[in-house]
């Protein structure tokens, strides 16, 4: 396992569509081990593979408090949504920024796990919120996408600054 570079705003792979996984094979169980190992370095809840820039449609979430909860998502689908909740969030490849984001409060998932099982999972609340969060990244959306354009613009200056300080 490896502990992987997270990509950040307003890096152009993060807006790229990820592909579906083909099969599960040792590169993607690398992947997922090397993904989780990832998320919990950076203390993150959840991490899609375009963050480390890999586009392919594989996510890992632990929403538990004593990281017990691992998740492993391939190919992962929203087959509904009800409700809508709001929570504060973060991002790891928006780092140092927090704002409120209009989530699903329910969805339904369908997904291969690690093992290349199919699944369907409801989840609510927090779970949700994160769930909705990391397949958005499969899509190429952020969560600052959900906020204001001047607050879009004041965040993607301030990375940008940012990383012309670390170069």
């Amino acid at each position: 396992m490896a502990i992987q570079r997270v990509l950040t705003h307003p890096e152009p792979r993060l807006r790229e569509k990820a592909r579906p996984v083909e099969a599960i094979n040792q590169n993607i169980l690398t992947l997922l081990d090397d993904m989780a190992e990832t998320m919990y370095a950076y203390q993150g809840v959840g991490l899609a593979a375009t963050q480390i820039g890999v586009p392919l449609r594989v996510v890992v979430v632990d929403y538990s408090t004593d990281r017990s909860g691992l998740h492993c998502l391939i190919n992962p689908e929203i087959l509904a949504e009800e409700g809508t909740q709001e929570h504060e969030e973060g991002c790891l490849s928006v780092p140092g920024y927090y704002d409120t984001v209009k989530r699903p409060a329910q969805m339904t998932l369908r997904y291969l796990d690690r093992e290349g099982n199919q699944q369907e999972q409801v989840v609510e609340e927090g779970l949700a919120a994160c769930y909705s969060h990391e397949i958005e990244h499969l899509n190429g959306i952020l969560f600052v996408d959900h906020l204001s354009l001047l607050k879009q613009k004041r965040i993607k200056k301030r990375l940008e600054k940012q990383m012309e300080t670390r170069d």
